[in-house]
């Protein structure tokens, strides 16, 4: 493709991509005459990476050089896990507190369906607040609707033999574990969370304990997935005659 192609793809101006070859983050382009030179698919990918490190994490050039050298060295695969976790993970979303209003609304921003928006509803793993005669979604359930429809495209659907209730169990257990350890917890502790002195400690360990709950369940089923993948690499044991 011409640079033209390039900066309509990428909302990038045709000066900062100069910039960022001059830099050593993006390769220059094959020369096909004078002043003609072809980009690829690869020069999309690698701009659209620089794009998102620059617009949502906010890193600079040189540490945005250190992830792109790091990158040379990981897998497809583990490229495509970064680039999933980074999706969810934006510093802006932290700070910027998104609530979408009305049901079409967040259908349209999830891309969930509205009959499965209606069972997680039902099953309570998103759950919208009600307020007069609207809905309004958090960004927690935004991000819940988005990765169920991730699964989904994964190949981890219905259809595929996924039974979508188990989100529910899932969304049930949490809320359990919750209720009685928590709520043990806070009970104990009820001056401190009352306190407006505690708001910023108690905001905080629910931060901590939402990231354990994540990395517990990530390291146990990649854990697993490492078990059964290893087994089936393994030559079956033929019996010897005697």
């Amino acid at each position: 493709m011409k640079i033209g192609h390039l900066v309509k793809m990428t909302g990038v101006p045709k000066q900062t991509i100069h910039f960022y070859m001059r830099e050593g983050l993006l390769r220059k382009p094959r020369k096909s005459g004078v002043n003609n030179a072809e980009y690829t698919q690869a020069h999309l990918d690698q701009l659209l990476l620089i794009k998102d490190l620059r617009d949502n994490f906010f890193l600079p050039i040189p540490e945005i050089k250190k992830i792109l050298k790091n990158r040379k060295s990981q897998s497809p695969l583990d490229q495509a896990m970064v680039d999933r976790r980074a999706k969810y993970f934006r510093p802006m979303d932290q700070l910027v507190n998104i609530e979408i209003r009305g049901r079409e609304r967040f259908i349209k921003a999830s891309g969930m369906s509205p009959k499965w928006l209606a069972k997680m509803e039902e099953w309570g793993v998103v759950s919208p607040k009600k307020e007069g005669e609207e809905l309004v979604y958090s960004h927690d359930d935004l991000n819940i609707a988005r990765l169920i429809s991730d699964m989904d495209d994964l190949g981890f659907g219905p259809q595929h033999g996924y039974d979508p209730q188990d989100l529910k169990i899932v969304a049930d257990f949490v809320r359990d574990f919750i209720m009685s350890n928590d709520n043990r917890y806070m009970a104990a502790n009820l001056e401190k969370f009352s306190n407006p002195e505690h708001t910023e400690e108690c905001r905080e360990f629910i931060e901590v304990m939402s990231l354990f709950f994540y990395h517990t369940y990530r390291k146990q089923v990649r854990e697993k997935y490492f078990m059964l993948t290893k087994k089936q690499e393994e030559p079956s044991q033929e019996p010897t005659s005697s």
